[in-house]
């Protein structure tokens, strides 16, 4: 079985006695399926405060919901997930007392997915503060060895996207906050709790761990493999399968003929892949109590897989054969500076080349230079 950074935190916990411990966690920080912060408190560690990221300390908020206020427990939460994007930085005040910060949440191997960029920061803070960071490792469920997509442009950056990485980056939280450190220059006290027996071409299910949702919209694996393509409905006027209980596996809309879909993504070709026509009424979100069609995506091979392309392959299809698809625009994750679609793409490149009804192959190619460069670089940063 895998031994993940908490575990070995807590085997060595009287090293950190004396310490005023601030934790950024949620409920997928556990060893033995116990909490963390409970484990701290049975070992004798001072921790003053508990700070949660967006959705909230037991993952009860849905996405882009503030969180205000937070089940109780026995200590201090705050939120790092408010009404405005100030919120988003733990603030002096919060951190008095504090001289050492750890960061423990399970990640999901893709840029936007936000709790990383939280850990950024709290880097930040803890670095102008002259705080200890100490990351506790855990594994990259889609795994440390495939990168995929485009890296993320300057001028677009937003809370789903603050690192130059691709889409599927391919590196743990700790690594990333190695590649943190390094790309904004933190002068700080970083230390990463590496996993024991960790690989990188290791799936998760290979791991001996158990998965605990990160977010109420990631409940397995299997949501994760498809996640760095199937988020990018959250830029389109069209269901990420939120509201039903296969969120991302599910996608598609009331204007939406599923055969349709299914058979234009067939002509694809694409690997490890295949999509099931279906019909689908969301509880909540997009189209709630509407039948909408669209289709499954199910995930026959994993290495054969590429999500990021899967989600550019929807994209287009709908782009193609639905008139009524669009791209959208206003607030998303307190940015409104470009569409929802070029921030989580990471530029405007992609959807430009959609509109334009570009080949899905030309577009495809548009980010294969970025995952060349990138796979040669991100060794530099490597633990395993």
């Amino acid at each position: 079985m895998v031994q993940t950074g908490l575990s070995k935190f807590i085997a060595d916990a009287g090293k950190y006695r004396g310490r005023s411990i601030g934790l950024i966690a949620n409920q997928s920080s556990v060893h033995g399926l116990r909490y963390s912060w409970d484990l701290f408190h049975e070992k004798g560690l001072k921790l003053l405060k508990i700070f949660s990221p967006e959705h909230g300390l037991f993952s009860t908020l849905q996405d882009q919901v503030p969180v205000l206020h937070q089940p109780g427990i026995h200590i201090e939460v705050v939120s790092l997930y408010g009404s405005s994007y100030d919120s988003l930085f733990p603030v002096k005040e919060c951190l008095a007392g504090i001289d050492t910060l750890v960061f423990d949440i399970q990640d999901v191997g893709s840029r936007y997915y936000t709790y990383v960029n939280t850990m950024v920061f709290a880097m930040k803070a803890a670095s102008a503060l002259g705080m200890e960071f100490i990351v506790l490792d855990r594994p990259n469920p889609l795994g440390g060895v495939t990168v995929e997509g485009p890296v993320l442009e300057k001028d677009f950056e937003s809370f789903v996207g603050i690192l130059p990485v691709p889409v599927r980056h391919g590196l743990t939280a700790g690594e990333l906050a190695l590649f943190a450190r390094d790309f904004y220059g933190l002068d700080m006290e970083l230390k990463i709790i590496t996993m024991d027996r960790w690989e990188r071409g290791m799936a998760f299910e290979d791991t001996g761990l158990t998965w605990i949702p990160p977010s109420p919209n990631m409940p397995s694996t299997s949501t994760a493999a498809v996640y760095p393509g199937a988020c990018l409905f959250e830029g389109l006027n069209a269901s990420e399968g939120r509201g039903t209980t296969r969120p991302f596996e599910i996608v598609g809309a009331p204007y939406v003929d599923p055969y349709e879909l299914a058979e234009r993504l067939r002509s694809y070709g694409l690997g490890g892949v295949v999509f099931r026509p279906l019909y689908f009424m969301p509880a909540f979100h997009k189209f709630a109590g509407e039948n909408a069609g669209g289709v499954f995506i199910h995930v026959t091979d994993r290495d054969a897989f590429r999500p990021f392309a899967a989600g550019v392959a929807l994209t287009k299809a709908l782009s193609d054969l639905c008139e009524e698809m669009k791209f959208l625009y206003g607030v998303y994750e307190f940015n409104s500076a470009h569409p929802t679609f070029d921030l989580l793409t990471g530029g405007s490149a992609i959807r430009e080349m959609v509109e334009r009804g570009e080949p899905l192959d030309a577009i495809a190619d548009s980010w294969k230079e970025d995952e060349e460069k990138f796979l040669k670089e991100k060794k530099a940063w490597h633990l395993y």
